[in-house]
């Protein structure tokens, strides 16, 4: 999508995890995911305001709802594609994390 691979979305998330700690990173996508549905929330307000004002003016609203669905599901599939292989990576980080540092941990 951004033409970022998997290699590199790893490596982001181990400077994330590395600048911020993991007691951060789950907070900080907890942000990150409300910041997308206020996004979210936004634009489906911005399209009903759309489509009042050209039902007002006599324009087709049906071929507008069509536009929209696809605005929608584009949305959708791009917060899936950020998000998706995110989590699934940091949960990975997270247990390769404690499985260094359980040995470690266990000697002080």
């Amino acid at each position: 999508m951004f033409g970022i691979g998997g290699g590199e979305i790893l490596f982001i998330m181990f400077i994330v995890l590395m600048l911020f700690g993991a007691d951060k990173v789950p907070e900080i996508a907890r942000t990150l995911g409300k910041t997308i549905a206020q996004v979210k929330n936004a634009t489906n307000d911005i399209k009903n305001e759309i489509q009042k004002g050209a039902e007002n003016q006599g324009i087709d609203t049906k071929s507008l709802t069509e536009m929209s669905g696809n605005i929608n599901s584009q949305i959708n599939k791009a917060t899936e594609d950020i998000f998706g292989d995110t989590v699934t990576q940091a949960n990975k980080i997270k247990e390769d994390i404690e499985e260094v540092s359980g040995p470690i941990k266990r000697q002080m």
